[in-house]
């Protein structure tokens, strides 16, 4: 179940990971990554160390192209298979960026516009007195007025598989009138005027989104993002993502180290993604390249601007500084960046946008979110823009 990534890291209290294999993953354990060593590898592979994270994959994207994707660590430690550029992770939350991009393809198509009410696509009406004036724009900004109360006290996650609840059907239960979890209704303030961060409003993206282009949204986005952009590790599901190529998810469990079961949700458009570092950085190269990679245009240059065009919504979260289309904003080495987080069971996940300089950066690991970790992907993330 893919949540609201900073109530996860900021309550954790210190704990080490490994404590029961030498109190750790030191640095003598982990591979090298395949390429010559340097500042950056030594700082990488020290916050590693630190974080006691297992595998990771750090990419840089610039000027519409992937400048680098490296590796370092395990992706099962149980087994010694290393990381590489081609290992794909769960890069939960992320995902939303990847479906606001889809909805974003359609607005440049002409077949919808971003401030248009969404009740007209639907096959169901959404509950409440106010629920009829949600606009695309306001699911994209997570300002459309959808509690997560009930959806975070219900587990609707498969534990080791992809999940048996199809979307619409999530959907209907959850913002129906008299669905199973709808109540009175979970429209509970009126959209456009307050934030709040909902993984049930990007699940209601990608299924709009899926009706306007007349086919399902992980298909329409293999077909016009994944395909033209090379993307070619990249999944939507844990049964389509290879075994040789799938990261273990670990989570911290009295000091150690300890597998756990991937999870499949039916929210899928707000975290279901799976990508290499590759791929997902080919991604993030053409957001910051102004929707343009390489020869291939996925967003008109006005769009792709819009999506990273801030603002500051009443409730606003106070670890950030911004939100756009998907795309939010914090401080990264002090100064203010576009960026998104994911964190689920097992992975932690970051990718950062420099728009003005035309890069960004991409970190994916198979550990639950600490502050440990999130201190060291951040510390990652500053000095890849520094030296680069």
């Amino acid at each position: 179940m893919t949540m609201p990534l900073m109530k996860n890291v900021y309550g954790l209290t210190r704990r080490r990971l490994l404590g029961g294999v030498g109190a750790g993953l030191a640095l003598s354990l982990l591979p090298r990554a395949a390429h010559a060593a340097d500042d950056l590898d030594d700082l990488i592979r020290e916050q590693m160390a630190v974080a006691q994270i297992p595998g990771l994959a750090v990419g840089l994207a610039r000027d519409g192209e992937v400048a680098f994707a490296r590796s370092y660590g395990f992706a099962d430690l149980e087994q010694r298979r290393p990381v590489t550029p081609d290992t794909m992770f769960h890069i939960a939350s992320i995902t939303k960026t990847v479906t606001a991009t889809a909805v974003m393809m359609l607005v440049d198509a002409g077949r919808i516009e971003l401030d248009q009410r969404v009740a007209p696509y639907l096959d169901f009406t959404i509950a409440g007195e106010q629920a009829a004036t949600i606009t695309f724009r306001h699911l994209l900004m997570h300002t459309a007025g959808i509690s997560e109360e009930v959806y975070y006290q219900t587990d609707f996650r498969t534990h080791g598989a992809d999940a048996s609840l199809t979307i619409d059907q999530l959907l209907r239960d959850y913002l129906a009138p008299g669905g199973r979890y709808t109540g009175t209704g979970n429209v509970k303030t009126v959209p456009g005027t307050h934030w709040a961060y909902s993984n049930i409003g990007y699940g209601l993206l990608g299924y709009l989104a899926g009706r306007i282009a007349g086919q399902d949204m992980r298909v329409f986005t293999r077909d016009h993002i994944f395909r033209p952009l090379g993307m070619r590790h990249t999944a939507w599901t844990i049964a389509d993502t290879p075994a040789d190529l799938a990261v273990t998810p670990y989570d911290l469990v009295d000091q150690a180290v300890e597998p756990v079961p991937p999870v499949g949700f039916p929210d899928w458009s707000a975290g279901m993604m799976r990508a290499s570092i590759r791929d997902l950085t080919q991604f993030v190269a053409m957001v910051a390249n102004g929707g343009v990679a390489g020869d291939v245009r996925v967003l008109s240059s006005a769009h792709a601007a819009e999506m990273l065009t801030m603002q500051t919504p009443e409730g606003l979260s106070p670890w950030l500084s911004g939100q756009g289309l998907a795309w939010q904003q914090s401080s990264l080495g002090g100064v203010p960046s576009a960026n998104h987080w994911g964190g689920d069971p097992g992975v932690f996940t970051m990718a950062y946008l420099d728009p003005a300089q035309r890069k960004g950066v991409v970190l994916l690991s198979n550990l639950s979110a600490t502050g440990e970790s999130r201190d060291a992907l951040k510390s990652i993330a500053a000095k890849v823009f520094e030296a680069n």
